[in-house]
Protein backbone atom coordinates (compact mmCIF):
# COMPACT_ATOMS: atom_id res chain seq x y z
CA UNK A 1 0.00 0.00 0.00
CA UNK A 2 1.38 3.41 -1.00
CA UNK A 3 1.01 6.07 1.67
CA UNK A 4 1.30 9.78 1.11
CA UNK A 5 4.15 11.00 3.33
CA UNK A 6 2.29 14.15 4.29
CA UNK A 7 -0.90 12.33 5.08
CA UNK A 8 0.78 9.71 7.20
CA UNK A 9 2.91 12.14 9.20
CA UNK A 10 -0.03 14.39 9.94
CA UNK A 11 -2.27 11.43 10.71
CA UNK A 12 0.08 10.23 13.43
CA UNK A 13 0.26 13.65 15.07
CA UNK A 14 -3.44 14.39 14.71
CA UNK A 15 -4.40 11.03 16.13
CA UNK A 16 -2.37 11.82 19.23
CA UNK A 17 -3.65 15.40 19.33
CA UNK A 18 -7.23 14.14 19.14
CA UNK A 19 -7.08 12.73 22.66
CA UNK A 20 -9.92 14.47 24.55
CA UNK A 21 -7.75 15.18 27.59
CA UNK A 22 -4.96 16.84 25.59
CA UNK A 23 -6.27 20.36 26.09
CA UNK A 24 -6.99 19.72 29.75
CA UNK A 25 -3.35 18.82 30.36
CA UNK A 26 -2.18 22.03 28.70
CA UNK A 27 -0.23 20.18 26.00
CA UNK A 28 -2.50 21.15 23.13
CA UNK A 29 -0.48 24.16 21.95
CA UNK A 30 2.71 22.12 21.64
CA UNK A 31 1.04 19.50 19.48
CA UNK A 32 -0.58 22.23 17.42
CA UNK A 33 2.95 23.42 16.66
CA UNK A 34 4.01 19.90 15.76
CA UNK A 35 1.12 19.53 13.33
CA UNK A 36 1.95 22.93 11.86
CA UNK A 37 5.60 22.05 11.33
CA UNK A 38 4.64 18.62 10.01
CA UNK A 39 2.41 20.30 7.44
CA UNK A 40 5.20 22.62 6.35
CA UNK A 41 7.61 19.71 5.96
CA UNK A 42 5.11 17.51 4.18
CA UNK A 43 3.97 20.01 1.60
CA UNK A 44 7.52 20.95 0.56
CA UNK A 45 7.90 21.18 -3.20
CA UNK A 46 11.54 22.27 -3.45
CA UNK A 47 14.41 19.84 -3.19
CA UNK A 48 17.38 20.24 -0.87
CA UNK A 49 19.99 19.25 -3.43
CA UNK A 50 21.24 22.81 -3.94
CA UNK A 51 20.51 24.18 -0.51
CA UNK A 52 22.72 27.07 0.52
CA UNK A 53 23.29 27.27 4.26
CA UNK A 54 23.07 31.01 4.83
CA UNK A 55 21.59 32.79 7.78
CA UNK A 56 18.16 34.15 6.93
CA UNK A 57 18.22 36.33 10.02
CA UNK A 58 20.65 37.72 12.52
CA UNK A 59 20.54 36.37 16.07
CA UNK A 60 21.90 38.32 19.00
CA UNK A 61 22.55 35.09 20.92
CA UNK A 62 22.20 31.36 20.29
CA UNK A 63 18.87 29.79 21.21
CA UNK A 64 19.13 27.37 24.10
CA UNK A 65 15.77 25.91 25.21
CA UNK A 66 15.89 25.11 28.91
CA UNK A 67 16.49 21.53 29.98
CA UNK A 68 13.92 19.54 31.87
CA UNK A 69 15.63 20.45 35.15
CA UNK A 70 15.69 18.44 38.37
CA UNK A 71 12.41 16.80 39.33
CA UNK A 72 13.14 16.93 43.06
CA UNK A 73 12.70 13.17 43.38
CA UNK A 74 14.16 10.30 41.39
CA UNK A 75 11.22 9.41 39.16
CA UNK A 76 11.65 8.08 35.64
CA UNK A 77 7.94 7.89 34.91
CA UNK A 78 7.43 9.62 31.53
CA UNK A 79 5.43 12.82 31.64
CA UNK A 80 2.22 13.09 29.63
CA UNK A 81 4.15 15.03 26.99
CA UNK A 82 6.85 12.37 26.76
CA UNK A 83 4.31 9.54 26.70
CA UNK A 84 2.49 11.05 23.72
CA UNK A 85 5.70 11.65 21.78
CA UNK A 86 6.74 8.06 22.47
CA UNK A 87 3.30 6.84 21.39
CA UNK A 88 3.56 8.70 18.08
CA UNK A 89 7.06 7.29 17.46
CA UNK A 90 5.98 3.78 18.44
CA UNK A 91 3.00 3.87 16.10
CA UNK A 92 5.18 5.03 13.22
CA UNK A 93 7.73 2.31 14.01
CA UNK A 94 5.11 -0.42 14.18
CA UNK A 95 3.13 0.62 11.12
CA UNK A 96 5.94 1.69 8.81
CA UNK A 97 9.47 0.83 9.95
CA UNK A 98 8.85 -2.82 10.84
CA UNK A 99 7.36 -3.68 7.45
CA UNK A 100 10.05 -1.85 5.45
CA UNK A 101 13.04 -3.12 7.45
CA UNK A 102 13.86 -6.32 5.57
CA UNK A 103 13.94 -4.67 2.13
CA UNK A 104 15.92 -1.71 3.49
CA UNK A 105 18.47 -4.08 5.02
CA UNK A 106 18.82 -5.88 1.69
CA UNK A 107 19.17 -2.61 -0.24
CA UNK A 108 21.56 -1.10 2.35
CA UNK A 109 19.48 2.08 2.29
CA UNK A 110 16.21 3.38 3.66
CA UNK A 111 13.41 4.12 1.17
CA UNK A 112 13.23 7.81 0.30
CA UNK A 113 9.49 7.94 0.84
CA UNK A 114 9.88 6.44 4.32
CA UNK A 115 12.50 9.02 5.28
CA UNK A 116 10.17 11.74 3.99
CA UNK A 117 7.43 10.38 6.22
CA UNK A 118 9.80 10.39 9.19
CA UNK A 119 10.76 14.00 8.45
CA UNK A 120 7.05 14.80 8.29
CA UNK A 121 6.70 13.75 11.93
CA UNK A 122 8.54 16.96 12.85
CA UNK A 123 11.04 15.35 15.25
CA UNK A 124 13.85 17.59 14.01
CA UNK A 125 11.70 20.64 14.70
CA UNK A 126 11.68 19.65 18.38
CA UNK A 127 15.42 20.43 18.36
CA UNK A 128 14.88 23.96 17.02
CA UNK A 129 14.04 26.71 19.54
CA UNK A 130 10.92 28.80 19.09
CA UNK A 131 13.13 31.82 18.38
CA UNK A 132 14.00 30.08 15.10
CA UNK A 133 10.38 29.10 14.38
CA UNK A 134 10.87 25.60 15.75
CA UNK A 135 8.68 23.57 18.09
CA UNK A 136 11.30 23.09 20.82
CA UNK A 137 10.18 24.79 24.01
CA UNK A 138 12.29 22.43 26.13
CA UNK A 139 15.15 20.04 25.41
CA UNK A 140 15.29 16.72 27.23
CA UNK A 141 17.71 13.81 26.87
CA UNK A 142 15.13 11.50 28.47
CA UNK A 143 12.57 12.46 25.83
CA UNK A 144 15.10 11.78 23.10
CA UNK A 145 15.89 8.38 24.60
CA UNK A 146 12.21 7.43 24.72
CA UNK A 147 11.72 8.40 21.06
CA UNK A 148 14.88 6.54 19.95
CA UNK A 149 13.84 3.41 21.84
CA UNK A 150 10.36 3.48 20.34
CA UNK A 151 11.69 3.84 16.79
CA UNK A 152 14.29 1.08 17.28
CA UNK A 153 11.54 -1.32 18.31
CA UNK A 154 10.54 -1.14 14.64
CA UNK A 155 14.09 -1.44 13.30
CA UNK A 156 17.41 -0.06 14.53
CA UNK A 157 18.90 0.63 11.12
CA UNK A 158 15.88 2.62 9.97
CA UNK A 159 15.70 4.36 13.34
CA UNK A 160 19.31 5.54 12.94
CA UNK A 161 18.53 6.76 9.41
CA UNK A 162 15.54 8.73 10.73
CA UNK A 163 17.40 10.16 13.73
CA UNK A 164 20.74 11.07 12.12
CA UNK A 165 19.54 14.59 11.11
CA UNK A 166 17.87 15.04 14.51
CA UNK A 167 21.18 14.19 16.21
CA UNK A 168 23.02 16.85 14.21
CA UNK A 169 20.29 19.35 15.11
CA UNK A 170 20.66 18.45 18.80
CA UNK A 171 24.40 19.18 18.66
CA UNK A 172 23.79 22.53 16.96
CA UNK A 173 21.17 23.34 19.57
CA UNK A 174 23.50 22.60 22.49
CA UNK A 175 26.71 24.18 21.21
CA UNK A 176 26.11 26.12 18.00
CA UNK A 177 26.84 29.84 17.92
CA UNK A 178 24.11 32.30 16.93
CA UNK A 179 25.48 32.42 13.39
CA UNK A 180 25.72 28.63 13.13
CA UNK A 181 22.20 28.16 14.42
CA UNK A 182 20.79 30.74 12.03
CA UNK A 183 22.51 29.09 9.06
CA UNK A 184 22.41 25.38 9.88
CA UNK A 185 19.83 24.81 12.64
CA UNK A 186 16.99 27.02 11.41
CA UNK A 187 16.41 24.93 8.23
CA UNK A 188 15.38 21.97 10.41
CA UNK A 189 12.17 23.86 11.17
CA UNK A 190 11.61 24.69 7.51
CA UNK A 191 9.65 23.10 4.74
CA UNK A 192 12.22 20.39 4.03
CA UNK A 193 14.63 19.62 6.88
CA UNK A 194 18.21 19.01 5.74
CA UNK A 195 19.94 15.65 6.00
CA UNK A 196 22.99 15.79 8.26
CA UNK A 197 25.11 13.41 10.29
CA UNK A 198 27.68 13.35 13.07
CA UNK A 199 30.99 11.76 11.98
CA UNK A 200 33.06 10.45 14.89
CA UNK A 201 34.19 6.84 14.30
CA UNK A 202 37.43 6.05 12.50
CA UNK A 203 38.73 2.82 10.93
CA UNK A 204 41.35 2.11 13.58
CA UNK A 205 41.82 -0.78 15.99
CA UNK A 206 40.77 0.13 19.55
CA UNK A 207 39.50 3.51 18.38
CA UNK A 208 38.98 6.05 21.15
CA UNK A 209 36.57 8.86 20.20
CA UNK A 210 38.47 11.24 22.48
CA UNK A 211 41.74 10.73 20.58
CA UNK A 212 40.80 11.10 16.91
CA UNK A 213 43.42 10.67 14.21
CA UNK A 214 41.58 13.19 12.03
CA UNK A 215 43.33 16.54 12.36
CA UNK A 216 42.20 20.16 12.16
CA UNK A 217 44.90 22.67 11.21
CA UNK A 218 44.17 26.39 11.39
CA UNK A 219 45.31 28.27 8.32
CA UNK A 220 44.27 31.91 8.35
CA UNK A 221 40.52 32.20 8.14
CA UNK A 222 40.19 28.50 7.27
CA UNK A 223 40.64 25.14 8.97
CA UNK A 224 42.15 22.23 7.05
CA UNK A 225 40.67 18.81 7.87
CA UNK A 226 42.56 15.60 7.14
CA UNK A 227 41.50 12.08 8.07
CA UNK A 228 38.95 9.33 7.54
CA UNK A 229 35.58 8.89 9.23
CA UNK A 230 33.69 5.64 8.99
CA UNK A 231 30.19 4.25 9.61
CA UNK A 232 28.57 7.64 9.04
CA UNK A 233 24.78 7.19 8.70
CA UNK A 234 23.14 8.48 5.53
CA UNK A 235 26.51 9.66 4.26
CA UNK A 236 25.51 9.46 0.60
CA UNK A 237 22.67 11.99 0.92
CA UNK A 238 23.83 14.13 3.86
CA UNK A 239 24.10 17.86 3.12
CA UNK A 240 26.59 18.55 5.89
CA UNK A 241 28.54 16.69 8.55
CA UNK A 242 29.71 17.44 12.08
CA UNK A 243 33.26 16.08 12.09
CA UNK A 244 35.38 15.57 15.20
CA UNK A 245 39.08 16.33 14.78
CA UNK A 246 42.17 16.91 16.90
CA UNK A 247 43.62 20.41 16.90
CA UNK A 248 47.31 21.34 17.04
CA UNK A 249 46.97 22.52 20.65
CA UNK A 250 45.89 19.05 21.76
CA UNK A 251 42.21 19.85 22.04
CA UNK A 252 39.35 18.27 20.11
CA UNK A 253 36.91 20.25 18.03
CA UNK A 254 33.82 19.59 15.96
CA UNK A 255 33.70 21.16 12.51
CA UNK A 256 30.79 21.71 10.15
CA UNK A 257 31.73 20.42 6.70
CA UNK A 258 29.27 20.72 3.84
CA UNK A 259 29.18 17.85 1.36
CA UNK A 260 30.51 19.95 -1.52
CA UNK A 261 33.62 20.98 0.44
CA UNK A 262 36.68 20.48 -1.82
CA UNK A 263 38.76 17.61 -0.52
CA UNK A 264 35.77 15.80 1.05
CA UNK A 265 34.79 12.54 -0.64
CA UNK A 266 32.06 10.07 0.29
CA UNK A 267 32.07 6.31 -0.30
CA UNK A 268 29.27 3.85 0.44
CA UNK A 269 30.35 1.48 3.22
CA UNK A 270 27.80 -1.25 4.03
CA UNK A 271 28.49 -2.94 7.34
CA UNK A 272 27.48 -6.15 9.09
CA UNK A 273 24.61 -4.39 10.82
CA UNK A 274 22.72 -1.11 10.53
CA UNK A 275 22.60 -1.66 6.79
CA UNK A 276 19.35 0.28 6.45
CA UNK A 277 21.13 3.34 7.86
CA UNK A 278 23.12 3.71 4.64
CA UNK A 279 26.49 3.98 6.38
CA UNK A 280 29.38 5.50 4.46
CA UNK A 281 33.00 6.64 4.74
CA UNK A 282 34.21 10.24 4.64
CA UNK A 283 37.73 10.88 3.37
CA UNK A 284 39.04 14.34 4.16
CA UNK A 285 42.17 15.34 2.26
CA UNK A 286 43.12 18.99 2.64
CA UNK A 287 39.41 19.74 3.08
CA UNK A 288 39.10 23.40 4.00
CA UNK A 289 36.18 24.87 5.91
CA UNK A 290 35.75 28.41 7.26
CA UNK A 291 37.23 28.95 10.70
CA UNK A 292 33.76 30.03 11.80
CA UNK A 293 32.54 26.49 11.15
CA UNK A 294 34.04 25.19 14.37
CA UNK A 295 31.01 24.18 16.41
CA UNK A 296 30.70 26.61 19.30
CA UNK A 297 33.08 29.14 17.73
CA UNK A 298 36.26 29.95 19.59
CA UNK A 299 34.82 28.40 22.76
CA UNK A 300 34.32 25.10 20.94
CA UNK A 301 32.00 22.43 22.26
CA UNK A 302 32.24 19.85 25.01
CA UNK A 303 33.27 16.82 22.94
CA UNK A 304 33.28 14.57 26.00
CA UNK A 305 29.65 15.47 26.63
CA UNK A 306 28.85 15.00 22.93
CA UNK A 307 30.27 11.47 23.09
CA UNK A 308 28.34 10.76 26.29
CA UNK A 309 25.06 11.87 24.71
CA UNK A 310 25.87 9.77 21.66
CA UNK A 311 26.45 6.75 23.87
CA UNK A 312 23.08 7.29 25.54
CA UNK A 313 21.39 7.43 22.16
CA UNK A 314 22.91 4.06 21.26
CA UNK A 315 21.79 2.68 24.62
CA UNK A 316 18.22 3.72 23.84
CA UNK A 317 18.43 2.15 20.39
CA UNK A 318 19.73 -1.06 21.97
CA UNK A 319 16.84 -1.09 24.45
CA UNK A 320 14.29 -0.73 21.66
CA UNK A 321 15.79 -3.49 19.53
CA UNK A 322 16.35 -5.70 22.56
CA UNK A 323 12.68 -5.32 23.44
CA UNK A 324 11.76 -6.32 19.89
CA UNK A 325 13.87 -9.49 20.25
CA UNK A 326 12.33 -10.30 23.64
CA UNK A 327 8.76 -9.80 22.39
CA UNK A 328 9.35 -11.90 19.28
CA UNK A 329 11.10 -14.74 21.09
CA UNK A 330 8.46 -14.85 23.83
CA UNK A 331 5.64 -15.24 21.30
CA UNK A 332 7.66 -17.79 19.34
CA UNK A 333 8.42 -19.89 22.45
CA UNK A 334 4.76 -19.89 23.47
CA UNK A 335 3.58 -20.92 19.99
CA UNK A 336 6.30 -23.40 19.01
CA UNK A 337 5.39 -26.97 19.95
CA UNK A 338 7.86 -29.72 20.79
CA UNK A 339 7.01 -33.07 22.33
CA UNK A 340 3.40 -32.06 22.71
CA UNK A 341 3.89 -28.77 24.55
CA UNK A 342 5.16 -25.21 23.95
CA UNK A 343 8.94 -24.95 24.20
CA UNK A 344 8.43 -22.16 26.75
CA UNK A 345 7.51 -24.91 29.24
CA UNK A 346 11.13 -26.08 29.16
CA UNK A 347 13.16 -24.54 31.98
CA UNK A 348 16.19 -23.86 29.77
CA UNK A 349 14.05 -21.80 27.41
CA UNK A 350 12.05 -20.04 30.13
CA UNK A 351 15.17 -19.15 32.12
CA UNK A 352 16.93 -17.79 29.02
CA UNK A 353 13.97 -15.54 28.23
CA UNK A 354 13.87 -14.40 31.86
CA UNK A 355 17.57 -13.53 31.70
CA UNK A 356 16.95 -11.52 28.53
CA UNK A 357 14.22 -9.53 30.28
CA UNK A 358 16.41 -8.88 33.33
CA UNK A 359 19.39 -7.63 31.32
CA UNK A 360 17.13 -5.51 29.15
CA UNK A 361 15.62 -3.76 32.17
CA UNK A 362 19.09 -3.17 33.58
CA UNK A 363 20.54 -1.50 30.49
CA UNK A 364 17.37 0.54 29.95
CA UNK A 365 17.29 1.89 33.49
CA UNK A 366 21.01 2.68 33.39
CA UNK A 367 20.47 4.75 30.24
CA UNK A 368 17.43 6.54 31.68
CA UNK A 369 19.33 7.36 34.86
CA UNK A 370 22.21 8.91 32.95
CA UNK A 371 19.80 10.85 30.72
CA UNK A 372 17.92 12.11 33.78
CA UNK A 373 21.21 13.36 35.25
CA UNK A 374 21.95 15.18 31.99
CA UNK A 375 18.55 16.85 32.11
CA UNK A 376 19.17 17.88 35.70
CA UNK A 377 22.44 19.57 34.70
CA UNK A 378 24.52 17.15 36.76
CA UNK A 379 27.65 15.21 35.70
CA UNK A 380 26.61 12.16 33.72
CA UNK A 381 29.55 11.09 31.55
CA UNK A 382 30.55 8.24 33.90
CA UNK A 383 26.97 7.01 34.09
CA UNK A 384 26.68 7.23 30.29
CA UNK A 385 29.85 5.14 29.90
CA UNK A 386 28.46 2.52 32.28
CA UNK A 387 25.15 2.40 30.43
CA UNK A 388 26.93 2.10 27.09
CA UNK A 389 29.05 -0.75 28.39
CA UNK A 390 25.93 -2.58 29.57
CA UNK A 391 24.15 -1.95 26.28
CA UNK A 392 27.09 -3.14 24.20
CA UNK A 393 27.60 -6.33 26.21
CA UNK A 394 24.06 -7.35 27.12
CA UNK A 395 22.41 -6.01 23.99
CA UNK A 396 24.60 -8.32 21.92
CA UNK A 397 23.84 -11.19 24.33
CA UNK A 398 20.08 -10.59 23.98
CA UNK A 399 20.42 -10.78 20.21
CA UNK A 400 22.49 -13.95 20.46
CA UNK A 401 20.00 -15.60 22.80
CA UNK A 402 17.22 -14.66 20.42
CA UNK A 403 18.95 -16.40 17.52
CA UNK A 404 19.68 -19.51 19.59
CA UNK A 405 16.17 -19.84 20.98
CA UNK A 406 14.73 -19.81 17.48
CA UNK A 407 17.10 -22.61 16.49
CA UNK A 408 17.39 -22.95 12.72
CA UNK A 409 14.74 -20.25 12.31
CA UNK A 410 17.07 -17.80 13.99
CA UNK A 411 19.65 -18.23 11.25
CA UNK A 412 17.43 -17.44 8.27
CA UNK A 413 16.06 -14.15 7.02
CA UNK A 414 12.47 -15.36 7.21
CA UNK A 415 12.55 -14.20 10.82
CA UNK A 416 13.85 -10.73 11.77
CA UNK A 417 15.89 -11.86 14.78
CA UNK A 418 19.07 -12.45 12.77
CA UNK A 419 18.90 -8.83 11.53
CA UNK A 420 18.30 -7.51 15.02
CA UNK A 421 21.28 -9.53 16.26
CA UNK A 422 23.53 -7.94 13.62
CA UNK A 423 22.24 -4.49 14.55
CA UNK A 424 22.74 -5.04 18.28
CA UNK A 425 26.38 -6.01 17.71
CA UNK A 426 26.94 -2.48 16.37
CA UNK A 427 26.09 -0.80 19.67
CA UNK A 428 29.42 -1.60 21.31
CA UNK A 429 31.50 -0.21 18.45
CA UNK A 430 29.48 2.77 17.22
CA UNK A 431 30.47 6.31 18.16
CA UNK A 432 28.65 9.36 16.85
CA UNK A 433 25.88 9.15 14.30
CA UNK A 434 23.29 9.48 17.05
CA UNK A 435 23.04 12.08 19.82
CA UNK A 436 20.33 12.93 22.34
Amino acid sequence: MNLNPTGFGLAVLRRVAANPWLQRTGLGPRFDRLVYHGSRAGFAAATAGNRAFKAARSLSAPGRPPGAGPAGVFDLTPTDDQAMLREAAARFAGERLRSAAANADEACAAPTELLDEAAGLGLASLSVPESLDGAGAEHSAVTGALIAEALAHGDMGLAVACLAPVSAANALLRWGTAEQQAAYLAPFAGEQPPVAAIAVAEPRTLFDPLTPATTATAQGDEVRLDGIKTLVPRAADAEFFLVTAAAADGGIGVYIAERDTPGLSIDVEPAMGLRAAGTGRLTLTDARVPAGNQLGGDAGCDVRELIALSRLAWCALAAGTGQAVLDYVTDYANDRQAFGEPISHRQAVAFAIADMAIELEGLRLAAWRAAALADAGKPFTKEAAIAHRLAGRHGMAIGSWGVQLLGGHGFVKEHPVERWYRDLRAVGVMHGGACL
